[in-house]
């Protein structure tokens, strides 16, 4: 009871954000910048860590510099996420531009379906969010849950706004099963830490050995439907620019994890030209590969 009473009155608080302009919620961030990264350092370890073993030839104040950027953007990413309670369609879509669409609505007028991934870049949120609202079809995005359902309920209400359906990611065979007849987007984020269970198949990215989940190649070799990574560019503060490319247009006539291995070779040729924008606070590489043994 005392869980779920602090629950609303942080859902209630961060209502009352999300009402703020956007130029009030980045003096909002400038300060968390400081607090989070220089008084309470959270993760900062984490984030050293990862960036230190992904960038070896980098120095130790190239690594500063990367980590800086990356926490500032990180605070400027939570701002946004809560201001996608109040924004208007029409902010939405003067922020988040697309190219490339045209590529996915072709197979849109045939009736036909795609898959698409992503990795957690730029504000992945947001560009899903702004996606739904242009497309002509429906896009069912999987998801992992929150631990806390009240902020999960409160988050998926988000989330939702602009027709997208948010599934999640044990129930994805069901929702492909329930939309086969009708022309649908499935998207992906393909980076997320699979559980210690489910660590099947290893690559070597950005020099770590790291698990991966084999989710959308699996399901884009049994439907062969085609994929298309997007790609979202920090414009600048705020304003986001989403690439829709090209990954694989035959899944069927692919191999071994062929997939896969495309996928996070796309993810690392971004992260190699602008590194500060992925979610390095994240403990990608927790998994070692004796614990899937």
């Amino acid at each position: 009871m005392i869980k779920k009473g602090f629950s609303y009155i942080g859902i209630g608080f961060l209502n009352f954000l999300s009402l703020l302009p956007l130029s009030v919620l980045y003096f909002i961030s400038t300060i968390g910048y400081y607090l989070v990264y220089h008084i309470f350092q959270y993760r900062k370890q984490v984030v050293r860590d990862n960036l230190t073993k992904s960038f070896p030839d980098k120095t130790p104040a190239e690594i500063i510099k990367i980590e800086k950027q990356f926490f500032r953007y990180f605070n400027d990413l939570v701002v946004e996420v809560i201001k996608m309670n109040s924004i208007s369609r029409a902010e939405l879509k003067r922020r988040v531009k697309f190219t490339n669409l045209h590529l996915v609505e072709a197979y849109f007028d045939r009736d036909e379906s795609v898959l698409a991934c992503t990795g957690h870049y730029g504000n992945w949120e947001l560009c899903m969010l702004a996606l739904g609202a242009e497309l002509s079809k429906p896009e069912y995005v999987i998801y992992k849950p929150l631990n806390n359902e009240h902020f999960d309920d409160w988050f998926y209400k988000i989330r939702t706004r602009f027709g997208n359906h948010f599934i999640p990611m044990r129930q994805t065979v069901r929702a492909l099963a329930g939309t086969r007849n009708e022309a649908t987007m499935f998207c992906f984020a393909g980076d997320q830490t699979p559980g210690g269970s489910d660590s099947r198949y290893w690559i070597n990215f950005m020099n770590q050995n790291t698990p991966v989940l084999l989710g959308l190649e699996k399901i884009a070799i049994q439907t062969n439907r085609p994929i298309f990574y997007f790609q979202a560019k920090v414009v600048k503060r705020g304003y986001y620019e989403v690439d829709c490319i090209p990954l694989c247009l035959e899944p069927k006539a692919t191999e071994g994890h062929q997939i896969t291995d495309m996928q996070f070779a796309m993810l690392e040729k971004f992260l190699k030209e602008e590194p500060a924008f992925w979610l390095w606070s994240h403990k990608r590489w927790k998994h070692k590969q004796m614990d899937a043994g």
